[in-house]
């Protein structure tokens, strides 16, 4: 009933009335994201009339009312079909001032009808293959990237940024095509990285430096949702950068680092906010290059080496302690480093454990980042071990037990998702220095045999990456505990008494066999398979791995 009424009214083509009836429309419907299928062909045909109405010089205001509804219609995919043609996409471009070579924005009265064109095109490219298809042949992308830079620097217009920024999203989500042609020929990672400056309004101290208020407001929510979208959209522009780097592109990347890093260090309006903004931040750093992401860390200022020589050097008073705290407060340091961004992403990242849920998706992206870092910055992951693993002194609780980072991490090892296990237990690996006996202490050797097993590594050694010489210098209570550790559990046990010490010879035998003969018969049912070690560590069947060891002793022989 609603389609009928409004259809009759568009098609008598008086603005007043048709302004009166969308806005009740659009206002009954604006919740609306599923239709009845009795009414399709009706609203088929007022998406139809609706377009004829724009192509006409009717009130801004009554474009808003036409716009708001197509934005509600066009989120049934049936009905975009056979309205989805080259001219109606025109028409929604020129409203939304993507067909314009000059600066037009400056009729402050057409920024409404701007936004809703911007709002239907996103719900129709996101919704009609056709329209997407035309969006290449429209070069939509290319008319995206100009209305961006008119509104780059101007902050009252960020709602038209906002979904400018996000029908880009889409555009390069849907069609890998576009992420070339915005990476290159429209210089979109440049243009992108200056539109999240624009939000966080960032002053440079340095090249690669940013001026934070600590104590500054938090973001409004436009500039965050702006930002939110920008870094989605540089997201798909970088999405394989990491494979494709070239050296003379290490400035704009370190550039974007350094834009990141800022990001990490602020605060939206809410905390969901905040986080939402972080989690893509995390998500874009894992496109940049590791050898760029020295930019996340920075040398003290002057200010803050002098407070912490003050806090060192002099007696403590009232005027030094707030001085320490603030320095606690406001900055993470160590070996003369700011390291604030390295503790969000700490922080990020047990925020994302203590949830519990979807850690392929909230996780992994964070730990893969810290992981990265540690391997190549020595600074950072010497940082993160005093985090994650400082010293160990009560080794009374298996490694998995308990609230500390390190527990946390070490019950990951053990998660049935084995892209989770696999980089939890490589980011701990990273950061023993692809030790295993470094590992071992602090995972013990139950929690660690699956990462063991798949690097070869089951009878001791190290990774493949070179690390610094230095050793680790262990605790008196661990010195005085490591004899009588567990090294299957990890943790100090009482020592308990030898079950076949009481045992006669004959029951000796007799146990041995009846565990022999249970073995054969699971492995004649192939519920389990006898196991060995290879030459170079790595599991195999057992009888492989015998076959190799006689080929070895063969090969021995005839040598002598």
């Amino acid at each position: 009933m609603d389609e009928e009424r409004a259809l009759y009214i568009v098609r008598a083509g008086e603005a007043g009335a048709i302004e009166r009836v969308l806005r009740d429309y659009s206002d009954k419907h604006r919740a609306t994201f599923k239709f009845e299928s009795t009414d399709e062909e009706k609203r088929k045909k007022l998406c139809e009339g609706i377009f004829k109405i724009l192509v006409k010089d009717i009130p801004t205001t009554c474009q808003v009312s036409c716009l708001e509804v197509l934005r509600i219609l066009s989120r049934d995919k049936k009905i975009l079909v056979p309205v989805t043609t080259k001219e109606n996409m025109q028409i929604l471009l020129r409203l939304a001032k993507l067909n314009e070579s000059d600066d037009s924005l400056e009729k402050v009265s057409d920024f409404p009808v701007i936004v809703e064109s911007l709002k239907c095109l996103c719900n129709i490219v996101f919704n009609s293959q056709m329209a997407q298809q035309l969006s290449l042949e429209l070069n939509l992308a290319a008319k995206l990237c100009n209305l961006l830079r008119k509104c780059k620097d101007r902050k009252y217009i960020s709602d038209i940024k906002c979904f400018d920024l996000r029908l880009l999203f889409l555009l390069s989500l849907l069609h890998t095509d576009i992420r070339s042609q915005l990476r290159y020929e429209l210089q979109g990672l440049p243009l992108l990285t200056q539109i999240l400056e624009s939000a966080f309004s960032i002053k440079w101290t340095d090249e690669y430096e940013s001026a934070i208020d600590h104590n500054g407001p938090p973001l409004s929510p436009q500039e965050t949702d702006c930002a939110i979208e920008a870094l989605k959209a540089l997201f798909n522009v970088t999405v394989d950068s990491w494979k494709v780097h070239k050296e003379s592109d290490s400035h704009q990347f370190r550039v974007m680092a350094a834009v990141l890093r800022h990001c990490l260090l602020i605060v939206g309006p809410t905390e969901d906010k905040t986080e939402e903004l972080h989690s893509n931040a995390v998500n874009l750093l894992s496109n940049v290059p590791v050898s760029c992401l020295d930019v996340l860390i920075c040398p003290l200022t002057h200010d803050e080496t002098a407070q912490e020589a003050t806090t060192l050097d002099e007696p403590p008073n009232d005027e030094t302690a707030e001085k320490e705290t603030i320095l606690e407060n406001n900055t993470m340091t160590y070996n003369g480093m700011n390291m604030e961004a390295i503790h969000v992403l700490l922080n990020f990242m047990e925020k994302r454990i203590d949830k519990g849920s979807s850690y392929r998706e909230g996780l992994t992206p964070v730990l893969s980042l810290l992981t990265e870092c540690s391997r190549a910055h020595r600074n950072i992951r010497k940082f993160l071990k005093d985090q994650v693993l400082p010293p160990l002194r009560d080794v009374t609780n298996r490694p998995e037990v308990g609230s500390t980072v390190r527990n946390k991490l070490v019950r990951l090892m053990t998660h049935v998702d084995l892209g989770v296990k696999q980089i939890a237990a490589e980011f701990l690996f990273v950061l023993c220095k692809e030790r295993v006996d470094s590992l071992l202490k602090y995972t013990g050797y139950g929690n660690a045999a699956g990462l063991l097993a798949a690097r070869g590594l089951l009878t001791g050694g190290r990774g493949d990456n070179w690390y610094s010489e230095d050793e680790d210098t262990d605790t008196e209570e661990y010195k005085n505990a490591k004899p009588n550790i567990n090294l299957i559990t990890g943790h100090l046990e009482e020592p308990m008494p030898n079950p076949i010490d009481e045992m006669t010879e004959e029951q000796k035998e007799y146990e041995a066999m009846k565990l022999v003969n249970m073995l054969d018969k699971l492995s004649r049912e192939e519920l389990l398979k006898p196991m060995g070690l290879k030459p170079d560590g790595t599991i195999t069947p057992l009888e492989e791995a015998l076959t190799q060891y006689s080929i070895i002793e063969e090969a021995s022989s005839d040598t002598d």
